[in-house]
């Protein structure tokens, strides 16, 4: 029986959509491919995810491949990309029908340290009964270690939770370590019919 569910973060409780956060900030045509590639596709960017590098220091180590005329672009995109946050539709309303029906609610998420100072901003935060970042930890998914770490931490058992994430490696990784779930198509009402399937209730919307 399922009795928990665990959710990631970007592109299933917020939108993370690279291409957005460059038209916010008037990235010019010509420069989105050198941007995308050097901040989002970046080395820099999967440390800070692994909490190996900070901000500060992915900041400099980017803007020391590109034009000075985009330091302060980058800059932005990786300090302030999260201004405003967009929730995905229809994710609030799940997360708290599940919390409403007893269930757990957990995040399990790649993210950097400065996730903690964005997170109390994503409305549905207030619904989870435990977080776990990767950069907090040292492991990234899908790494069986931060599967294993989430159930250890939170008194859990696999077979009782529900993963819910947008790339299908990591589903595949909560899968090798007992964990059951699916991938996030940005289709809530398809997640809800998966979710039922599951033996989880939840109301067909």
């Amino acid at each position: 029986m399922i009795r928990n569910i665990l959710f990631d973060m970007g592109n299933v409780l917020i939108y993370f959509d690279r291409n957005l956060f460059m038209d916010r900030l008037g990235v010019a045509p010509e420069d989105k491919k050198l941007l995308m590639r050097e901040v989002f596709l970046s080395l820099e960017w999967v440390r800070m995810d692994r909490g190996s590098m900070v901000e500060a220091d992915a900041v400099a180590s980017c803007c020391a491949r590109l034009p000075e005329r985009l330091h302060d672009t980058a800059e932005k995109l990786i300090a302030m990309w999260d201004r405003p946050i967009l929730p995905i539709h229809g994710m609030f309303d799940l997360i708290e029908e599940l919390k409403a029906k007893g269930y757990g609610i957990y995040l399990l998420s790649n993210a950097s340290l400065r996730q903690h100072e964005y997170w109390p901003r994503i409305e549905a935060s207030q619904f989870f009964d435990g977080t776990l970042i990767s950069a907090d930890e040292g492991v990234v998914k899908p790494q069986p270690e931060i599967y294993r770490l989430i159930l250890e931490r939170f008194d859990l058992k696999a077979e009782e939770c529900f993963f819910i994430d947008d790339v299908p490696a990591n589903i595949e990784g909560a899968f090798y370590c007992g964990i059951p779930g699916a991938v996030f198509h940005n289709d809530v009402a398809l997640l809800r019919r998966q979710l039922r399937e599951a033996g989880v209730d939840v109301a067909e919307k």
